[in-house]
């Protein structure tokens, strides 16, 4: 296999990533994919850094099994905390994590220079998107706000249920009240929920999927290295789990936007 037909290695604590899967996909239609999800240990939000850690340099060792060109973090929280695990263990493969892609859609798209962000208690909890928009602009302002029930909301399919809109407007108020112009969807899961955030907010703000903004960066790196697939065949698309829990295939191909196909499941990957 030429460095160029290598797959890009993405991987996330469960299904959520799926959604970045979906945009490469797009994006990138000849490339091959092997996709992680830790399903037997998801969600990764409420752990401890130390624990998210230790979880993402074996989900790491995974993805590197595989022989992959790039590596893609397609969680939120692997990326505020500990990306810099995953690219030491990577060496010379590069790492692209989701929130400094996120972070820069949004500095661009801002006019009055205030931003919020939503996303799991961990990852609002580590300030990583505030830093990271604040290393490209520190006159912007930046309005936080946990999300925790979203996750389980669009893992239930609920995208449009009056439980999830009263939900949103719960946590969205006070983000309503700091005159944002700009969102950054925080979690690779608030996607699903994108049409609810936005009824909430009456289109008041532009919603920023950190996923679809990763893939910017992905498109720089196979550009600089040369590492494109210009193979014109079906894509070899793989998807690996450490649990197939219930409604898995159900809820994966809703984030995934079309029909998963196999599933292998991995083991060695205990709580």
């Amino acid at each position: 296999m030429t460095a160029n037909e290598k797959p890009i290695g993405v991987f996330d604590s469960g299904i959520g990533g799926l959604t970045v899967v979906r945009a490469l996909m797009r994006q990138f239609p000849n490339e091959n994919i092997v996709y992680f999800g830790d399903t037997a240990r998801v969600p990764y939000g409420p752990k401890s850094a130390q624990v998210v850690r230790e979880y993402a340099l074996q989900d790491a060792e995974f993805i590197l099994s595989n022989d992959v060109k790039m590596i893609v973090v397609a969680c939120n929280t692997v990326s505020a905390v500990a990306l810099d695990v995953v690219q030491k263990r990577a060496g010379s493969i590069p790492v692209v994590g989701v929130i400094a892609p996120g972070a820069a859609a949004a500095v661009k798209a801002t006019r009055k220079k205030r931003i919020g962000v939503i996303g799991t208690l961990g990852t609002i909890a580590s300030n990583i998107y505030k830093s990271a928009i604040y290393q490209i602009d520190p006159t912007i302002e930046v309005f936080s706000q946990a999300c925790p029930l979203f996750v389980p909301l669009a893992e239930e399919g609920w995208t449009h249920h009056a439980a999830t809109e009263l939900i949103a407007k719960e946590y969205l108020f006070p983000l309503t009240t700091q005159s944002i112009d700009t969102l950054i969807l925080g979690c690779t899961h608030y996607p699903i929920l994108r049409d609810t955030i936005e009824k909430v907010l009456h289109g008041a703000m532009t919603l920023i999927d950190s996923g679809e903004a990763t893939g910017g960066i992905v498109e720089e790196i196979l550009t600089s290295r040369d590492i494109k697939n210009p193979s014109t065949q079906r894509p070899n698309i793989q998807f690996h789990v450490s649990d197939i829990p219930h409604k898995f295939l159900e809820v994966g191909e809703r984030f995934l936007g079309q029909r998963l196909g196999r599933i292998h499941k991995v083991g060695g990957f205990e709580r």
